[in-house]
């Protein structure tokens, strides 16, 4: 349990509040994990009273736990010209906390600003001018800027109200359980820290796609795309998991000097091993332009230029309107010599697996002596299952995230440093994009992008 908090949700109305913020504050109230709280959502447009609201943001399952969490929550509308009732109603809901259990200044704010770009800096001067930043932690929803030069200015205007370490900038991948055993597998286990390297490490795939299509989300697509959407935040973010130097220790600063390090190596990216795609059928989506040229499929080839990585290829793939929703990174092993057994082994090499799913696995594909009189070689798999090894339930990536925010942890938020260097490997490409080559939907992707990873191809679909 941290300090009493006021919760302060912009956007509250949006789909992000709706699917993931207040179900997780839910879960975290019912699991006994919530400080004393008072949950204030705001937005431009009032979507009527505090009841109508609350019922609008109601789990189907709720019962009188949520009668009893619903009480905390309520709406206030605001702008970034007038913050004024806001500001009025979170001073209200700090002396509600102050009187119910006999404190003095001990409350603090976390200030969620899920907002679209163009209001991000505007509301950082609403914070100001109103007091609310005062006492506050602030949680940015991504992106961080649509380029490097708008995301100095957006964390010239941040830092310029708030302390850094005040600031946490989201990115829910890495608040996944699966994400974050990639530090428990490498750093914790004698096995594997050893052979996490260019010796041993032939290449490593990160690949999201996305079995669903845009959904409705026209205008974010077509003013963001994929690249920027999922490139320069989650992959690189995962990329930099698997690919950092061993931290002095698994503190904030020391992980984030190792994931910024990564990223400073990071060869340039080549053009011809970067793939744009689009799927049939999307410029038919309501609010898509006719001539629309947006990719809504990436997939790449990057080089991280130190001695543990020298020549090892990380390929990189999401995209809508895939074959399957999956989320998974494969390393795959150098081969050793395999003439000593009699016939022809197979030639798929070792690969471990990790599946960042809800219910995450851990799966090393290994060759083994099939049993019976002669010596032949096949494939077996040696798997992990988190949900079947541990009796514990894991917490869903935003409800992790809310809970560090409010006590001020920084772990597996992304630091300012590393928001401006993803941007400064990423502005070339968006400078002169490739041409967004057609793909079916329920594919995998342009044939050139099938064919970046070379013969072995990608280990999705899964054998």
């Amino acid at each position: 349990m941290t300090a009493p908090h006021v919760l302060v949700l912009f956007g509250a109305s949006g789909d992000l509040a709706k699917r993931k913020l207040f179900p997780g504050l839910f879960h975290l109230h019912r699991a006994g994990l919530l400080p004393d709280v008072r949950i204030i959502g705001t937005g431009r447009h009032s979507p009527g009273t505090d009841e109508e609201f609350r019922a609008k943001v109601a789990p189907e399952d709720g019962g009188a736990e949520w009668d009893e969490f619903a009480a905390t929550i309520r709406f206030v509308v605001s702008s970034a010209e007038d913050g004024d009732d806001l500001a009025t109603a979170v001073a209200e809901a700090e002396k509600d906390l102050r009187d119910g259990d006999g404190g003095d200044d001990g409350v603090r704010r976390l200030l969620y600003l899920s907002v679209p770009p163009s209001a991000m800096q505007p509301m950082i001067a609403m914070l100001e001018s109103t007091g609310l930043h005062e006492r506050a932690h602030l949680v940015l929803e991504k992106p961080f800027g649509h380029d490097l030069a708008s995301a100095k200015e957006l964390n010239a205007t941040v830092l310029d109200v708030f302390d850094e370490s005040a600031v946490f900038r989201i990115d829910h991948f890495l608040g996944k359980e699966a994400v974050q055993n990639i530090l428990a597998l490498r750093f914790a286990n004698g096995l594997m820290e050893p052979v996490w390297n260019s010796r041993h490490i032939a290449y490593v795939q990160i690949d999201v796609p996305e079995e669903i299509g845009i959904e409705g989300r026209a205008s974010f697509m077509e003013s963001t795309g994929t690249f920027r959407d999922m490139i320069s935040t989650h992959l690189f973010q995962l990329l930099g998991f698997v690919a950092l130097e061993p931290p002095v220790r698994l503190d904030p600063d020391s992980l984030h000097q190792e994931k910024a390090k990564v990223f400073r190596a990071v060869r340039e990216l080549d053009p011809s091993k970067v793939v744009f795609g689009q799927y049939d059928g999307y410029r038919d989506e309501e609010g898509v332009a006719d001539d629309s040229t947006r990719e809504t499929f990436v997939a790449l080839e990057a080089y991280i230029d130190n001695w543990r990585w020298h020549g090892v290829p990380f390929f990189l793939r999401t995209g809508k309107a895939l074959a399957e929703g999956r989320r998974t990174i494969t390393l795959g092993f150098r081969e050793p010599p395999l003439r000593m057994f009699p016939g022809d082994p197979d030639g798929s090499p070792n690969e471990l697996v990790l599946e960042l799913t809800d219910e995450p696995e851990i799966s090393l594909e290994v060759r083994a002596k099939v049993p019976g009189p002669g010596f032949h070689l096949k494939h077996a798999r040696l798997d992990l299952k988190f949900e079947e090894a541990f009796d514990a339930e894991p917490l869903e990536a935003y409800e992790k995230l809310l809970l560090d925010a409010m006590e001020g942890n920084h772990l597996l938020f992304t630091s300012t440093v590393e928001v401006e260097q993803l941007w400064e490997l990423c502005d070339p490409v968006l400078a002169d994009p490739p041409e967004a080559l057609p793909y079916e939907q329920g594919s995998w992707g342009p044939q050139a992008a099938l064919e970046l990873p070379g013969g072995r191809g990608w280990r999705l679909p899964g054998k």
